[in-house]
């Protein structure tokens, strides 16, 4: 063997070993993978490409110019995960902590130029630092540098972040702009500052945990989508995640081969209780309408907002995402997280070409002074905007309650839903029976010598005209009132028939959502 190829050997060998055992042993025992052993388990076996293997840091101050690593704390390239191609880099804590520098940056841009000019998504594992202090500015540029990107990238191919150790100050912005987060529990957080300067600033005591931890983001904030357990899990996540998703915008999500059969579900008509205030869980309705594939309704945001349910499925072999109003939580109402939270979903899956199907048991938006003065008028209208600016197949059934401008905004008719159904016990109307008879028939039950009896007999009366899906569907804002045991079927021949959709929107440089 030549000295050239010995020295290759060595490089290569070198460069496997980030910073060193001793480092690699202490990521170990805060139970983290590292850097290369997560690319291991994410992608295909022997499918992994390296680029920048030998690139090293410019830096020559603070002592810079005689601490070098091969690779420079991050490690990039592409392979594939269960034979379709990514674009990866994963971080390498063992190197400055995974600090990113000017040469770390350049690398982690590289990739994301390939990613867009080849149509493939990018998936990011995080475990650094943050900016490089030593290099000052130039690491500030290099996080610059990749939100631009993130932001162009975004809509065009689905971005994947996994936040597997810290990340912190503008480290968090590149994640944000992504599509969709995911955090290991007990060994990642995120934050803008850290615990020891907002104990500086506000006098709050709190550990990184509290401040940033998964449990914070995938519960309070709403920051992360999901929360998992280990770091297998949340690798495991982002490969059934890829499995909803096309490769980009220009791609139908892939399908599986379906063969059409008897797709009555009797279970669905008993599920709604005979009490409309009494509460059910909305996952059993979707758990019997969607195909029982072996995975089942993969649920994104779960934790966060659980008024409304939003998540992708397979219905008749092709993937779908779903936005269900949840009876269970809230009794499904709309507030500001579950408007924004199922508004950014919308808008992912609108991107993506992935169709949309609604399930709605609404009984209208939150009232109260909180949600008034952190604004659920331009919250709430986010959802409205996202629906309305959808184009992808769009359906709705309405199960139980559709109240209000929320039955509106949850993909009514009117807003360019493509079909809209209802069961036998659904009701649409302005408002409840009750306080719409306390307004319409104010004078007449002000008067009777038994003002409660005579309450009870007019909201019989409302009931008995408007909270029914009739009056809905001979105005044609309901396509067809159907059994429950019907759904599936009816679902899978109208996404067919709606395959070939292709809607055109005004020309303009892009809508201002309000934000």
């Amino acid at each position: 063997m030549s000295d050239k190829t010995i020295q290759l050997e060595n490089q290569i060998a070198l460069a496997q070993l980030g910073g060193g055992e001793k480092r690699i042993e202490a990521q170990h025992k805060k139970g983290k993978l590292t850097a290369r052993e997560r690319l291991h388990f994410l992608l295909d076996e022997n499918s992994f490409e390296e680029i920048g293997m030998f690139v090293t840091h410019r830096s020559t101050e603070f002592g810079l110019d005689r601490e070098k690593y091969l690779g420079d704390g991050v490690v990039t390239g592409y392979g594939t995960i269960n034979g379709r191609m990514v674009y990866v880099f994963a971080q390498d804590f063992t190197v400055f902590g995974g600090s990113l520098s000017e040469s770390h940056a350049e690398k982690i841009c590289r990739i994301m130029d390939l990613a867009m000019q080849n149509g493939a998504p990018v998936i990011g594992l995080n475990d650094s630092g943050g900016a490089r202090i030593q290099e000052g500015v130039v690491s500030l540029g290099g996080y610059a540098d990749i939100f631009y990107r993130n932001t162009m990238a975004s809509g065009v191919i689905p971005q994947i972040s996994a936040i597997m150790g810290p990340c912190a100050g503008g480290a968090v912005y590149s994640p944000a702009i992504t599509d969709f987060i995911m955090m290991v529990e007990n060994t990642s957080y995120m934050f803008v500052t850290g615990p020891n300067v907002v104990k500086t600033v506000t006098h709050e005591e709190v550990t990184s945990e509290e401040l940033g931890g998964a449990s914070t983001h995938s519960s309070k904030s709403g920051v992360t989508h999901f929360s998992c357990a280990n770091e297998i899990e949340c690798i495991q996540n982002i490969k059934r995640l890829l499995s909803y998703v096309p490769s980009n915008c220009e791609e139908d999500a892939p399908a599986l081969p379906y063969t059409e059969g008897d797709e009555t579900r009797v279970a669905l008509n008993t599920i709604i209780p005979d009490n409309p205030n009494q509460p059910y869980d909305i996952r059993e309705v979707i758990e019997q309408v969607i195909d029982d594939d072996g995975e089942g309704f993969f649920e994104v945001h779960k934790n966060f907002a659980e008024n409304i349910v939003v998540g992708f499925a397979r219905l008749g072999g092709k993937s779908i995402g779903i936005v269900a109003n949840q009876p269970a939580f809230l009794a499904g109402v709309l507030d500001i997280n579950s408007s924004t939270k199922a508004a950014r979903f919308v808008r992912f899956c609108d991107c993506f070409n992935i169709p949309l199907l609604v399930f709605e048991d609404v009984p209208g938006f939150l009232p109260g002074t909180d949600q008034e003065w952190h604004g659920i008028i331009t919250n709430g209208a986010k959802l409205l905007f996202a629906f309305s600016e959808a184009t992808v197949p769009r359906i709705t059934v309405i199960t139980r309650k559709a109240y209000g401008g929320a039955y509106d905004v949850m993909n009514s008719k009117h807003i360019g839903a493509d079909m809209n159904y209802a069961w036998p016990t659904a009701e649409i109307a302005v408002m409840g029976a009750r306080g719409a008879a306390e307004i319409i028939f104010k004078n007449e039950i002000a008067a009777a010598a038994d003002p409660q009896q005579k309450l009870k007999e007019k909201e019989e009366e409302y009931i008995n005209h408007f909270a029914n899906p009739y009056r809905a569907a001979e105005r044609g804002y309901v396509d067809e009132v159907i059994m429950p045991e019907a759904t599936r079927g009816k679902l899978i021949r109208a996404f067919k028939m709606l395959e070939n959709k292709a809607v055109k929107l005004p020309k303009k440089k892009h809508g201002n959502i309000p934000l």
